[in-house]
C-alpha cells in the first residue's frame, strides 16, 4: 500500500552528524554490556555476625537443663511437701484417733462403773422378793391343817359373810311355802266337808314331818355348801401363796443372776477401755513419729525448692550473657559488613561509570548533534510515496530515529527511573523493540508504575540534579505512566 510522506529535513551537515551519530550508536548498543561487572551485590556475613548467628543458634535452649533441673527440683519439693502434709496429715488423724479411743475408753469405764453400780442395785433388789418369798411360805404354813376356829386362816373366815342372811332367806321362803301348803291342805278338807276332823288332823301332822325333815335337809345343805366353798378356797388360797412365793423367789434369783451378769458386763467394759486406752497411746506414738518424719520432709523440700532457684537463676544468667555476647558480636559485625558492603557499592558504580562512559559520551555527542537540530533553520522539503518495507512496519522509522531527532518533534519527558530509587520491580514484559517493561514502586511514595530501568536504556539516560539517573521517555518505545 502506497503511503504519502513528507519530511523536513536539517541541514545537510547536520543531517551528515546524525548519521554519523547513529552508526556510532548502532555500534556501541550492537553487543550487550556485561552488566555482572556492575550487579547489585550483597556483602556476606562478617566473621562477628557469624559467630554471633552460631552464639544464637547454640544458644537457643541452652538454659533448658537448669529449667529442667530447676523443674525436676521443685517437682521433688512438691512432692516432698505433699508428703509432709499427707503425714501431718495422717498424725492428725492418729492423734485424733488416739483422743477419740481415749474418750470412748473413758466412755467405757463411766460405763464400767455406772454398771456395776446398777448390778449392785439389781443384786439388792432381789432381797425383797427373797424376803417376800420366806412371807409368802410363811403365810402358806399358816394354811396348813384341819382349819377350825374362828381365826385367820380357819375355814370359816373363807365362807361367804352373807351365807346366814342366805340360809335365813331360803328357810323364810321354805316355811312360807310350807304355810301355804298347809292351808291348801285345810281349804281341801273345808271342801270335802272334814275340817276339823282326824283326817284333816293326819293330813296336817304328815305334812309338818315331812315339811320340818325337809326345811332341816336344806338348812344342812346350805351349811355344807358354804363349808366347802370355803374348804376350797382356802386350798385354792394355800396354792396362790405358795405358787407366788415360788414365783418371788424364783424372781429373786433372776434378780440377782441379772446383777451378776450386770456385773460380769462391768468388767469387760473396764477390760475394753484398759485395751482402748493402750490403744490410743499407740496410736498417739505413732502420730508422733509420723510428725518427726513431716518435718524432715518439709525440711527436705525447703532444700529442693531452693536448689531448684538456684538452677533457674543459673539458667537466666547464662541467657542474659549470651544475649549480651550475640548482641555485642552482631553490633561489631554489622559496622564490618556495612563497611564491606560500601567497599563492594564503591566498586560497583564505579565499574558501572567505566561501562557507561562511552554510551554517555556517545549521549553527550547526541545532545549535541539535537541541540543543532532544534536551533538550525531547515533547509528543503520532499515529499514521496514509497511503499512501507518489512522493517519500518516493525519498527518504525520515527523510533529508530527516536532519540536522535526527538527535539524536532519537541517531545521530551525525563523521568527519574535509577533502579536504586524503586523497590517491588516486576518484569511484565517486552516493549516492540525488546526493551524489558517493568512495573514498581519508588521507595518512599504511594502507586504502582510502568517504565524501564536507566540502567538498561543509557542512550536515553542521564544524571539528574539528585545524582541518580532518569530516563528520557521520548527516547524509548515504552510509556512511562501510573497504573493506580
Amino acid at each position: 500500500m502506497a503511503i504519502t510522506e513528507t519530511r523536513t529535513l536539517p541541514a545537510q551537515f547536520i543531517e551528515d552528524l546524525g548519521k554519523d551519530y547513529g552508526k556510532q550508536l548502532t555500534a556501541a548498543t550492537a553487543a550487550p554490556l556485561d552488566t555482572s561487572k556492575f550487579a547489585p551485590s550483597v556483602a556476606a556475613q562478617s566473621a562477628l555476625q557469624k559467630q554471633a548467628t552460631a552464639l544464637t543458634g547454640a544458644g537457643i535452649g541452652s538454659y533448658q537443663p537448669f529449667l529442667t533441673a530447676a523443674g525436676t527440683a521443685g517437682t521433688a519439693a512438691g512432692t516432698a511437701l505433699g508428703a509432709a502434709g499427707t503425714g501431718l496429715g495422717i498424725a492428725g488423724s492418729e492423734l485424733t484417733g488416739a483422743g477419740g479411743t481415749l474418750g470412748t475408753a473413758g466412755t467405757q469405764l463411766g460405763l464400767a462403773q455406772s454398771a456395776l453400780g446398777t448390778a449392785g442395785a439389781t443384786t439388792a433388789g432381789a432381797s425383797p422378793f427373797i424376803g417376800a418369798a420366806g412371807t409368802g411360805l410363811g403365810t402358806a404354813a399358816g394354811l396348813t391343817g384341819t382349819g377350825t376356829g374362828t381365826g385367820t386362816g380357819s375355814i370359816s373366815s373363807y365362807m361367804s359373810p352373807y351365807q346366814s342372811q342366805v340360809i335365813d332367806t331360803t328357810l323364810a321362803e321354805f316355811d312360807r311355802q310350807a304355810a301355804q301348803r298347809q292351808q291348801a291342805i285345810s281349804d281341801q278338807a273345808v271342801a270335802l266337808g272334814g275340817f276339823g276332823g282326824g283326817r284333816e288332823g293326819v293330813m296336817q301332822s304328815e305334812y309338818q314331818t315331812g315339811s320340818d325333815r325337809n326345811r332341816a335337809s336344806l338348812q344342812a345343805q346350805l351349811l355344807q355348801q358354804g363349808f366347802g366353798q370355803g374348804a376350797g378356797l382356802r386350798q385354792q388360797d394355800l396354792t396362790n401363796q405358795m405358787g407366788l412365793a415360788q414365783g418371788q423367789l424364783g424372781l429373786g434369783q433372776a434378780t440377782l443372776g441379772l446383777g451378776q451378769a450386770q456385773a460380769g458386763q462391768a468388767g469387760q467394759q473396764a477390760g475394753m477401755a484398759g485395751q482402748r486406752a493402750s490403744l490410743a497411746q499407740a496410736q498417739a506414738g505413732m502420730a508422733g513419729q509420723r510428725g518427726a518424719l513431716a518435718a524432715q520432709q518439709g525440711s527436705l523440700a525447703q532444700g529442693q525448692l531452693g536448689l531448684g532457684q538456684f538452677q533457674q537463676g543459673l539458667g537466666g544468667a547464662l541467657q542474659t550473657m549470651q544475649g549480651a555476647d550475640i548482641a555485642r558480636a552482631g553490633q561489631v559485625g554489622s559496622a564490618d559488613q556495612a563497611q564491606t558492603q560500601a567497599g563492594l557499592t564503591a566498586l560497583q558504580e564505579a565499574n558501572r561509570l567505566a561501562a557507561y562512559e562511552p554510551l554517555e559520551r556517545l549521549g553527550i555527542y547526541g545532545q549535541g548533534v539535537t541541540g543543532l537540530m532544534g536551533g538550525y533553520p531547515a533547509q528543503y522539503q520532499f515529499t514521496s510515496q514509497p511503499n512501507a518495507s518489512p522493517l519500518a512496519q516493525a519498527l518504525g522509522v520515527a523510533s529508530t530515529l527516536g532519540g536522535v531527532y526527538g527535539n524536532v518533534t519537541g517531545r521530551k519527558n525525563n523521568q527519574s527511573s535509577d533502579i536504586q530509587l524503586k523497590e517491588n520491580i516486576k518484569l511484565t514484559g517486552k516493549s516492540p523493540l525488546g526493551l524489558n517493561v517493568y512495573n514498581f514502586k519508588y521507595k518512599g511514595k504511594d502507586g504502582i508504575y510502568q517504565g524501564v530501568m536507566a540502567q538498561e536504556v543509557p542512550w536515553a539516560s542521564s544524571i539528574a540534579e539528585n545524582g541518580y539517573l532518569q530516563v528520557d521517555y521520548s527516547k524509548v518505545d515504552v510509556e512511562f505512566k501510573r497504573l493506580n
